[in-house]
């Protein structure tokens, strides 16, 4: 017997049916013989309109107050699902964030969590009951109820199951796993039945949007293991662990992508100590992102600088970048937001040489020109024109066989040199 805890986010929960689908599959486990914990978002749509209700009354709402209010809709959910296993016959107790024992700091709205004393939960799987969570929330050390930001309930889950040492924490979503890119660019992608925390959090950063990214985190940090399931059809997901057995192939696990970013080019910067610190301090002062950051060979006493940032953040980042212009003694600054960002992601191209050359090659074959290039030991990322952007993920997906055929194949020929 293991102890589970399962998440089930808005779409899970978006209706009376669908909550009474969650307690069938909550109540399968249960009769496994397993000990459950369940964490909960609210009804898909119900923080948006809660957040609506919110600005209609005060364009701009103390954060506490908005803290208060979006903290009931995971509150609808718990309720709801305990009311649907009771029906069943089961023994349920639902618990707000806080009465689940979860501490966070004072930051309202964006709450990073402290600490956890799972106590009570405990007693509750102990005895038998499933312990039903409201994710997304907790409170702070003077009581006040706090939200951890969007996405929230995953981090939640996590966290509650590191706090109770559970066996598996199982993240129900509306896809049934982690795949090695998304289905709607590239109709041969495959479901991964496993990948590393690395990798996921690589794809996480990079643009696939299956977990929260601070989940991820969590999760590696505690090694908690996760898996991706579907809440509307049965299959085994995608585990994320540690590590992954065979580790030599396939060399990429994925391709990720980003439409959201934008490129700023700063024009002729002074080619003198300090300049790029005072630029990229700048606009971190305005609390802005930077990702792919490329300087251009000096040219006389001068040089050019790049970098991307979300395409939301591009007026702010002007605005902070006018501000010094006269005081760094820059030229120009031009922005471009019809770039995209394609990832290649995989542990194994540690140990093999060529994953760049070969994605780069792909890339001219098809007559795309890479702007930017950042790279880590297990990603390679590239700035490209964004009507380029589905052609060069269908094409690097291609390349590196990722397709569930080839895929197959990997696994054949791993087999084949056992044997």
């Amino acid at each position: 017997m293991g102890l589970i805890v399962q998440k089930f986010g808005g779409t899970s929960v978006g209706s009376i049916e669908r909550i009474e689908a969650v307690a069938e599959r909550v109540c399968r486990t249960q009769a496994d013989g397993h000990q459950v914990a369940v964490v909960l978002s609210a009804m898909g749509g119900e923080t948006d309109r809660l957040l609506d209700l919110a600005h209609q009354i005060q364009p701009d709402p103390a954060p506490r107050e908005l803290d208060m209010l979006l903290a009931t809709g995971e509150q609808v959910s718990i309720a709801l699902l305990c009311m649907a296993l009771r029906r069943r016959g089961r023994q349920a107790r639902s618990y707000t964030g806080a009465q689940a024992g979860i501490r966070t700091d004072a930051a309202h709205n964006r709450a990073r969590i402290q600490t956890i004393d799972p106590a009570a939960l405990r007693a509750d799987l102990q005895a038998g009951r499933i312990a039903v969570v409201a994710g997304f929330q907790g409170a702070d050390a003077a009581s006040n109820i706090t939200t951890l930001g969007r996405g929230g309930s995953d981090t939640s889950a996590v966290a509650l199951a590191a706090a109770l040492e559970a066996d598996e924490c199982q993240i129900y979503t509306d896809v049934d796993g982690v795949y090695t890119t998304d289905p709607r660019v590239c109709e041969s992608a495959a479901r991964l039945e496993q990948i590393t925390f690395e990798e996921m959090l690589e794809m996480a950063s990079q643009g696939a949007r299956v977990l929260q990214i601070r989940a991820v985190e969590f999760a590696g940090k505690y090694r908690v293991p996760l898996r991706v399931l579907s809440s509307f059809t049965e299959g085994p997901g995608t585990l994320i662990s540690l590590e992954k057995p065979n580790m030599e192939k396939p060399i990429v696990s994925g391709v990720a992508f980003n439409r959201d970013e934008a490129k700023i080019s700063i024009l002729q910067v002074p080619e003198k100590p300090g300049v790029a610190a005072r630029i990229l301090g700048a606009v971190a002062e305005a609390n802005i992102e930077v990702d792919v950051i490329i300087q251009n060979t000096a040219h006389g006493a001068s040089n050019d600088l790049s970098f991307t940032v979300h395409r939301n953040d591009v007026p702010r980042t002007l605005t902070a970048l006018e501000s010094i212009k006269a005081e760094v003694g820059f030229a120009a600054i031009e922005a471009d937001d019809k770039i995209a960002k394609v990832s290649l992601v995989g542990v194994g191209m540690r140990s093999h040489a060529g994953v760049a050359s070969k994605m780069f090659g792909t890339l001219a074959e098809e007559g795309i020109n890479i702007q930017m290039i950042s790279t880590s030991e297990i990603k390679i990322a590239v700035i490209i024109d964004e009507r380029y952007l589905e052609l060069a993920v269908r094409s690097i997906h291609s390349a590196f066989g990722l397709d569930a055929q080839g895929i197959d194949n990997a696994v054949q020929e791993q087999e084949n040199e056992r044997i």
